[in-house]
């Protein structure tokens, strides 16, 4: 392998590392996130477990990941990001071989934790710690590149939802493990900590030539404790959490309203959100683009807008065109908002800490991410429909925006 201590000369690295997160997020996004919404209904087929079951199961993948967030973010600040994704994505694919062998529902448990803790370690908050190490100015930019990976993987449903029809899920399950194996595992040796440690600086060289013309503001340097008692760090959470509802909500119970509620084939349901992550993927990229220019306060308080409009659509949708009505402005709601909101917490508190201070957050935003399907599949057990649960998430949407201008710069009130 050629010494990072070189390349300066040659690239700037922090390019290198988006690659790598991008591969990374794309088969994390492909595999699991967006498909794990393909496998409800045929483990409901086979195991007869009810929908509230099974979204409880992907609140367990979300809930492990906020709840060892802070022990994850300490685990990358200090080991670094390349061992860290490692071991990650070897559990990653451990999981889904436990998964195709699941024969109960505490197999089923077990597969899904395991697949929770390798996702977690070895995908977002390693790369996205990484991405705002290496980057600056062009930070939101970078970052959007790199979460545009989890959207492209989305791309990859159609082909999982087709593949789990004409070979199964177990069968589709191991191919997952396999392609996990040999893609992110090799990707996450690309991980460095900081530039500084090869001779570079965020942003690259380039910058550096032009910062001695125009010298850039300080950068904020928060510990994890200072950030805990900022109000700003607590607002960001709330939205984060708000929007988290509605992202959750959708992954796992997308293609069963499609199906059930409006009546869509399982295929017609894969096309609608593979358009669903084509914008997604614009408005991350764009998103990224816009973030380095504009308030992104008010890019997030729009976002979340979109949010619950797109889940009103979605909640009185009986065609085709009104869940691509919904697909549209869901999917470009959280291709910016995702973008914009992890780049503002390293904007509000720097790079001192940034892993930490993410992980504790993660706490509390997955609150959002698992209740969010399991009121969902629990209002549709007990009704028959998804619609109170849809329209009850877009009154929390509302309220989120709310937050987004609330959460104005911290003032850092002690140097360390």
């Amino acid at each position: 392998m050629v010494s990072t201590h070189h390349l300066g000369d040659v690239l700037f690295y922090g390019w290198i590392i988006v690659v790598a997160g991008f591969v990374v997020q794309l088969l994390n996004g492909g595999l699991l996130f967006h498909a794990f919404s393909a496998y409800v209904l045929p483990l409901q087929a086979e195991f007869g477990w009810s929908r509230t079951i099974l979204a409880s199961a992907f609140a367990l993948v979300q809930l492990e990941s906020g709840i060892l967030g802070p022990a994850q973010g300490w685990l990358i600040d200090r080991m670094g990001p390349r061992k860290v994704m490692t071991a990650g994505n070897a559990l990653f694919a451990i999981g889904f071989l436990l998964f195709a062998h699941t024969s109960s529902l505490t197999s089923f448990y077990v597969a899904l934790a395991t697949i929770a803790l390798g996702s977690s370690l070895g995908g977002f908050m390693p790369i996205s710690t990484t991405v705002m190490q290496w980057f600056s100015r062009h930070r939101s930019t970078a970052l959007g590149l790199t979460l545009a990976g989890m959207g492209t993987g989305g791309l990859l449903v159609p082909a999982v939802v087709y593949l789990i029809q004409l070979h199964g899920w177990r069968w589709m399950a191991m191919c997952s493990a396999l392609l996990i194996a040999c893609i992110t595992i090799p990707a996450s040796q690309l991980m460095r900590r900081r530039p500084e440690d090869y001779g570079q600086r965020p942003d690259g060289e380039l910058d550096q030539q032009e910062a001695s013309v125009t010298p850039p503001q300080a950068e904020p340097s928060f510990s994890a404790g200072e950030a805990l008692r900022s109000r700003a760090f607590w607002f960001l959470s709330l939205v984060h959490a708000s929007a988290l509802l509605i992202v959750g909500t959708v992954l796992v119970h997308q293609i069963p309203h499609m199906v059930e509620g409006v009546g869509l084939s399982q295929t017609r349901a894969g096309q609608v959100v593979a358009l669903l992550v084509v914008v997604v993927i614009g408005g991350q990229l764009s998103g990224g683009w816009i973030g380095d220019r504009v308030d992104k306060r008010w890019i997030i308080f729009i976002a979340m807008w979109m949010h619950a409009v797109a889940m009103v659509v979605f909640a009185y949708a009986t065609t085709i065109a009104g869940t691509m009505i919904f697909a549209v402005l869901h999917g470009a709601a959280w291709g910016i908002r995702g973008t914009i909101i992890n780049s503002i917490r390293a904007d509000y508190f720097g790079r001192r800490a940034y892993a930490t201070i993410s992980g504790f957050s993660a706490m509390l935003i997955m609150v959002g991410m698992t209740s969010g399907p399991l009121f969902s599949g629990i209002v549709r057990d007990l009704t028959g429909s998804y619609r109170g649960a849809f329209l009850t998430l877009a009154l929390l949407a509302v309220l989120g925006s709310i937050a987004a201008l609330a959460a104005r710069p911290p003032l850092q009130t002690s140097s360390a």
